[in-house]
């Protein structure tokens, strides 16, 4: 399936629902809920079986999927603020927490489900210039001296990446218990 060209035109999300998917361990989707369905733009059957990159904006830094990929195949969780790309092109940001899900009896992981919702503006404002900076490093020195890059600007910071985007996306509260009720739900 071709990629959409993007275009500078946000979709508003409803700060009230929530989009989930569903992927392989490989990331080929098997799950979306109606919202995730209706806001990427393609059809369900358009998105089953499709590799979840499919809406992966180009202004998303690698390394930040690297360290996403890393961590789940490592069964430890991570926060994402990611832009998404929809199908007619236009983008939309989310607040992203993974899962792995493992076979209880193998103990082997089986796949992965994402639980989103509607990224905090003032999340955005901080990390767009940051995501900026390092899709600049990559598309020069790839994903390693983006990374490298990343360490230095945390480091700097005196956080780490999950101490770092728990403050930006305001990790607490009602906000923390959303994504703790949509594992219960989904999980």
């Amino acid at each position: 399936m071709a990629r959409p060209t993007p275009i500078n035109e946000e979709i508003k999300l409803n700060p009230k629902r929530y989009i989930v998917s569903k992927t392989d361990t490989k990331g080929i989707i098997e799950y979306g809920n109606d919202y995730f369905v209706e806001i990427s733009g393609y059809k369900e059957t358009e998105l089953l079986g499709q590799p979840h990159n499919i809406i992966r904006h180009p202004d998303m830094p690698r390394v930040i999927f690297k360290m996403m990929w890393d961590r789940i195949q490592n069964r430890r969780n991570i926060f994402a603020l990611v832009k998404n790309l929809a199908k007619d092109g236009r983008y939309y940001w989310v607040v992203t927490e993974f899962e792995t899900k493992v076979d209880p009896i193998t103990e082997e992981i089986v796949g992965y489900t994402a639980f989103r919702r509607a990224a905090p503006k003032e999340a955005v404002k901080k990390i767009e210039p940051i995501y900026k900076k390092l899709v600049e490093i990559e598309s020069v020195g790839g994903i390693e001296a983006s990374e490298k890059y990343l360490r230095g600007f945390l480091e700097e910071q005196g956080k780490t990446y999950d101490e770092f985007i728990d403050e930006i996306i305001g990790n607490k509260g009602l906000f923390k218990a959303f994504f703790k009720l949509m594992k219960k739900i989904f999980g």
